[in-house]
């Protein structure tokens, strides 16, 4: 029998591209460096060169996924919690992904804890969900592991 995830936490964000939008016109690349991860960093330079449009949508999801990712997490933006320390990324398939660092990455590695995370942008909105789960084995005793007794 397969042991069952707990969920630690839910959330979920709405962001108004245009706010992202007004805040890059006013403050320019600062905001950018502020709120995104080194590859974030790298993919939204890319993304801004080939359309504008394109470069405010995808800081507005990450936006969006580190306040959902936050929630999820119950900290909000305290420590270690931090923009840069995590990063929703692709993978090839294009499915989102979170990628933790530093401190943030060890806090959530030792309470043995996975995110899901699902974002979309449409014309004036990008919106995020995240589901932390604890892992499913965690739960076990030493003499345990998912796939049955030692």
């Amino acid at each position: 029998m397969q042991p069952t995830a707990h969920i630690h936490g839910i959330g979920t964000d709405v962001c108004d591209i245009r706010r992202i939008q007004a805040v890059l016109e006013r403050r320019g690349d600062r905001f950018a460096e502020k709120v995104l991860g080194p590859t974030e960093w790298r993919v939204w330079q890319a993304r801004s060169a080939r359309s504008a449009s394109r470069g405010i949508a995808y800081l507005a999801t990450r936006f969006s996924a580190k306040e959902a990712f936050s929630k999820a997490i119950g900290l909000g933006l305290r420590m270690p919690m931090t923009w840069r320390a995590c990063e929703t990324l692709n993978h090839p398939s294009g499915q989102p992904y979170i990628r933790l660092h530093g401190v943030l990455a060890e806090w959530f590695e030792a309470r043995n804890l996975v995110a899901h995370v699902t974002l979309s942008d449409e014309t004036d909105t990008a919106v995020s969900f995240v589901v932390v789960e604890v892992r499913p084995d965690a739960a076990l005793p030493a003499t345990q592991s998912a796939t049955g007794p030692a």
